[in-house]
């Protein structure tokens, strides 16, 4: 659940619940000062941010979520308090420069308390208060006395007229509204009358919040915001004071509570640019999960829960979603929500939203990742490129070439980083990228070797090792190893990941293409494919090659040799130190007859010493083939290529459903593998392993005891076409998400006849 920009897990409430419950005398602010605590709720000048954190309490306590203490002081609304005496202003009419100097005087002491909850009673429409969030309030003092009052705090949460001047989108809009200060209150006494006062005193009231509000709240404005009642007043003071008018109000009162009256709305602008710093859209930051205390929901709820949007309603729209994409990975969005009219239209109005995008679904789940990872000891973090051509949909918008072929396919290019553990079972994603190139720029691949990593696409490979360094951090007892193919051979990337020692390690195999020069023993330069086949071999071993395409699977002996190596700059990096890495090589000097020889040389960052090291690392690169299997479960399983929707950013945000539930498929897959005997139930809802072994065995019993996770597997791989002879292995993916789109209908006829078995994992 999303509350005031911060997710309140179900640990966060049962944590809420138990301190609420085992501690007699703790008060609701001591409570939130805690909440700030478990959540690192801090602000920009590293104070809880208390005053959100019992708004908080307070609405999950409304939801009957948690019961809070009982409040020891009556909030102001509810006290009787007497009302203040009348002011008697100074009168006086005359020139400006008569009153002498005009000064803001803070109001933050018994006395200008007082005087100004006198003033605004006697003399504004809405009184002294209370103003709402961040808040300063002044007096504007002369020599004659004090001639009215001004007042700044926290902008409106919503406002068409000034959201579309400025050109916000739902999460660009709050995380930059405190960027926006509000004028709520602009009072000169009806008993002054000094031409130019106002225009004067709203100039020095922006220049002293521009002061004030780094000093106490660790944030600098950039734009004021204020409304006027054209009923009662013109905005003659903040026009000639350079304020924009921009609109009115919707008439729906301040955070549409209420009806009220429209006003017109004007602004500020505090400095030259004021809209990139308010455009600007932060980058979610990753973190760490902490330890499940209860039970958790379905796994859409696990992977996609803590989802960031500003309309919170959008949240179990997501979760049904991801739940209907994976009980039918084969189903187009029509098929996946069975034909509901009403069901399919809210699908594509969610897609469409603009609170929807790709980061933005995929962030929790991201998360959930980071927290498997830390329950490993070594994990590869394995990266990329896959195109999605979407040419059998001509209208789609937005979408870029795909390839240099000249049958011009069109979609968008994909480029993940999957982690795995060394025996290859899925953890989940860290890192997604997806772009639609520009047409404009098609054919200019000769020119690449002119410009920097920056503005080509090989940036690609050092944003994902930049996004395994993040993990890193979170999980320090845990070896990253960035894994990638011969494209990544990057000097750029070899820079970045001998940079930092603690962080994440680097295996690329190294292209033929690229002529790297290493330095001998002799300090002689030498080519790195020469170098290597020149050592002296330290091993033999047998390596499994898969079948693909047309080739047979086939056992291959190998050579191994490995030696630390210095890598010489390219020529395009003048001054650039040379790198030190390990490398390893291994070939087949005698292929069969028809085949070509298998030849990897592979350099990392791990020191590699001895031939159980180097052996090691070419069983980390061959774990690599596990995400093209990844690819071919997104476009064959979930037929991510089939979905038709209006752009890309549509697409994309379908993309991130599919992402999620082809890993899920995929994890199933090696879950199956590697621990066989685990319940099935960590997998499997009741309804659905009672549903499959009742319809496999033919019975209306199902078994007494939960069966195992590899032979439920099996069970549901046969739906999807597996045979299961003895020689045919373990199920793959395709036959999983085949049984799994079967097994769907299966278990909703199941639950018809058997209503009291749960829902739930």
């Amino acid at each position: 659940m999303r509350l005031f920009g911060q997710t309140f897990t179900a640990n966060t409430l049962t944590r809420i619940r138990e301190a609420v419950a085992g501690e007699d005398d703790l008060t609701r602010s001591a409570l939130s000062r805690r909440v700030c605590d478990w959540l690192d709720w801090y602000g920009p000048q590293g104070k809880p941010q208390e005053v959100s954190a019992r708004k908080a309490l307070g609405e999950l306590e409304r939801r009957g979520l948690i019961v809070l203490p009982p409040p020891r002081v009556m909030p102001p609304q509810l006290r009787d308090d007497p009302a203040p005496l009348p002011w008697e202003g100074v009168t006086y009419a005359g020139e400006l420069k008569a009153l002498g100097e005009v000064t803001l005087v803070a109001v933050d002491d018994a006395e200008t308390v007082s005087i100004w909850n006198r003033m605004l009673s006697t003399y504004h429409p809405l009184g002294p208060g209370p103003l709402c969030g961040a808040q300063r309030r002044y007096l504007i003092h002369t020599r004659m006395g004090y001639v009215g009052a001004i007042a700044f705090s926290a902008a409106a949460w919503h406002l068409e007229a000034r959201d579309d001047w400025i050109g916000w989108c739902a999460h660009v809009r709050r995380a930059n509204l405190q960027r926006v200060v509000a004028n709520s209150r602009f009072l000169l006494l009806p008993t002054v009358d000094v031409p130019n006062l106002g225009s004067h005193v709203l100039k020095l009231a922006a220049a002293r919040v521009q002061a004030d509000w780094p000093r106490l709240y660790g944030y600098a404005p950039v734009l004021l915001e204020t409304f006027v009642d054209e009923s009662r007043f013109l905005g003659t003071v903040y026009k000639a004071a350079n304020w924009r008018r921009l609109g009115e109000t919707a008439g729906r009162g301040r955070q549409d509570r209420g009806a009220g009256e429209k006003k017109a709305v004007y602004v500020l602008s505090l400095r030259a640019d004021w809209r990139t710093v308010l455009c600007q859209r932060p980058k979610p930051v990753l973190r760490r999960p902490e330890p499940a205390r209860e039970p958790a929901g379905s796994w859409a709820e696990q992977e996609f829960g803590g989802v960031d949007f500003p309309d919170g309603r959008l949240r179990p729209r997501l979760i049904r979603l991801a739940e209907a994409f994976f009980e039918q990975p084969l189903a187009n969005i029509p098929d996946a929500l069975q034909g509901d009219a009403g069901q399919i239209k809210a699908a594509y109005r969610f897609f469409a939203n603009p609170q929807v995008d790709l980061q933005t679904l995929l962030h929790p789940h991201l998360e959930q990742t980071v927290g498997r990872i830390a329950e490993q000891s070594v994990v590869l973090a394995v990266q990329d490129t896959t195109s999605l051509n979407y040419d059998a949909h001509p209208a789609t918008r937005h979408l870029g070439p795909i390839n240099t072929r000249a049958d011009g396919a069109q979609g968008l290019k994909l480029h993940d980083t999957l982690a795995f553990t060394p025996e290859g079972v899925p953890l989940g994603l860290i890192d997604i990228q997806v772009w639609a190139r520009d047409p404009q720029k098609a054919g200019q691949a000769a020119k690449r070797k002119q410009l920097p990593i920056e503005e080509k696409e090989s940036q690609r490979w050092l944003s994902s090792f930049r996004r395994t360094a993040e993990v890193q951090k979170l999980c320090p007892e845990t070896r990253l190893v960035n894994v990638a193919d011969r494209e990544a051979d990057l000097f750029e990337l070899f820079q970045e990941a001998t940079a930092d020692p603690d962080g994440p390690d680097l295996l690329v195999r190294a292209s033929r293409t690229t002529q790297r020069q290493v330095q001998d023993d002799d300090d002689e330069l030498q080519p790195l494919w020469e170098h290597l086949p020149g050592l002296p071999v330290a091993g033999n071993f047998s390596l499994k090659i898969p079948s693909r395409g047309g080739r047979k699977a086939r056992t291959a002996e190998l050579e191994l040799r490995f030696a630390p190596v210095q890598l010489k700059p390219p020529k395009r990096l003048k001054g650039a130190a040379p790198v030190g890495l390990w490398a390893v090589y291994a070939v087949e000097p005698e292929p069969p007859e028809g085949h070509e020889p298998v030849e990897w040389l592979l350099l990392t960052t791990v020191a590699t010493p001895d031939f159980d090291a180097a052996f090691e690392r070419l069983q980390w690169y061959s774990a690599r083939w596990n995400i093209e299997v990844y690819h071919r479960t997104l476009k064959s399983g979930c037929r991510i290529e089939d979905r038709r929707l209006a752009d890309a950013d549509r697409l994309e945000a379908c993309l991130a459903l599919d992402l999620v539930t082809a890993w899920r498929v995929f994890h199933l897959t090696k879950l199956g593998r590697e621990a066989p005997e685990m319940p099935c139930t960590v997998f499997f809802e009741e309804a659905e392993w009672q549903a499959l072994y009742c319809y496999t065995d033919r019975t209306q019993a199902p078994p007494d005891e939960t069966p195992p996770l590899g032979e439920a597997m099996r069970r549901l791989a046969k739906l999807g076409g597996f045979i299961g002879r003895k020689g045919d292995g373990d199920p793959g993916p395709t036959a999983l998400w085949r049984g799994l789109d079967k097994l769907h209908f299966i278990t909703e006829t199941f639950r018809i006849f058997h209503p009291a078995v749960p829902n739930g994992p």
